[in-house]
């Protein structure tokens, strides 16, 4: 599996590894690598006592506009519409005082 995992300088010399939510530890270390191996261990140790780490798939919901008549290219309603635009299109371009 593979996180996420922010680095940054701690004050002093030393580094600091986050790993983000669901996993919200963190683990400080003299040099980049100690912290990230501090931090894969208490990962490590939280899975190890029983704690699971799964990934969940979500139906995709449907769009708000999408029962929306004349939105759907097979509604006939939607066939008025742009027959009207391109009525008012006409009448704008052979009379442009008209808007």
């Amino acid at each position: 599996m593979r996180i996420p995992v922010l680095i940054e300088r701690v004050a002093g010399d030393g580094f600091r590894a986050r790993g983000g939510d669901p996993l919200s530890l963190c683990a400080e270390g003299r040099t980049e690598e100690e912290a990230v191996a501090r931090l894969r261990d208490l990962i490590e140790d939280r899975l190890a006592v029983g704690a699971k780490l799964i990934s969940l798939d979500v139906g995709s919901a449907d769009h708000p506009h999408a029962p929306i008549p004349g939105w759907d290219a097979d509604d006939p309603l939607f066939d008025e519409w742009q027959e009207a635009m391109r009525e008012y299109r006409r009448q704008v371009e052979d009379d442009p005082n008209r808007i």
